[in-house]
């Protein structure tokens, strides 16, 4: 696994910004993640003030991008992941509790469904489920991908990334996002394949997208696809 420092500073009209040192990161590189985070990743030989006086250049970008992306107000009867509902039930409580099952998610609360503790709550519930639901379909499918092409990975790891859907280390380690849930199967195998695909080039090589392409075809364009969408709770129509 690559090494990496992370440095936290705060910049004006910006906030709180997490600056990461990648060994093998060539540039500086700028994602705002599903909840709002900002983060700079750079290579291991350039300063943190390098990062800082770039984030500033960017000031404007970050601030239209942050405000550009608040989190979707969760409704009623809406489809989570690929097997639960979300429910928002009717109860003598005001602090809102919430039960996941293997295909609801039920918010029980005296409040409105958009209240901000009853939303904080349900997103929750809802990434828990997601969670449940990976843990199960990701390790199959990942398996079942890298028997069927040739590939081999040492293990599999499902968290909760906001800045990225999957990733795999040098010592051919993937981690893949639980948002992925929220995918149609078809870029989900995109961003498995992607990431089997690491494990042969761990990097983006003609040799990386040739491969790619031979067993995802039109590579590219799903990758754009993957991009439009932001790893956080989502409800999809799929």
């Amino acid at each position: 696994m690559a090494q990496k420092r992370v440095h936290q500073v705060h910049i004006d009209d910006i906030g709180d910004v997490f600056l990461t040192k990648r060994r093998g990161s060539r540039s500086l590189r700028i994602s705002i993640s599903a909840d709002g985070k900002v983060r700079i990743g750079l290579p291991y030989w350039a300063s943190y003030n390098s990062a800082i006086s770039y984030a500033k250049e960017r000031r404007n970008w970050i601030v239209a991008h942050m405000s550009g992306n608040p989190p979707s107000v969760l409704k009623n009867n809406q489809r989570i992941g690929k097997a639960h509902t979300l429910y928002f039930v009717s109860a003598s409580n005001s602090t809102p509790k919430s039960q996941v099952t293997k295909t609801a998610i039920l918010l029980k609360s005296n409040l409105v469904p958009t209240d901000e503790q009853v939303q904080v709550k349900a997103r929750s519930a809802c990434e828990q489920a997601l969670k449940n639901e990976a843990l199960v379909l990701l390790s199959y499918r990942l398996k079942e991908l890298a028997d069927r092409y040739g590939f081999e990975y040492s293990s599999l790891r499902i968290r909760k990334l906001t800045s990225r859907w999957g990733s795999c280390s040098s010592k051919r380690s993937i981690t893949l996002s639980y948002f992925l849930m929220q995918l149609p199967w078809e870029l989900i195998d995109y961003v498995i394949l992607h990431e089997l695909v690491h494990t042969k080039y761990l990097n983006h090589s003609p040799q990386f997208w040739q491969t790619l392409e031979t067993l995802a075809p039109q590579a590219k364009k799903k990758q754009k696809i993957v991009r439009a969408h932001k790893p956080r709770i989502e409800p999809w129509s799929l």
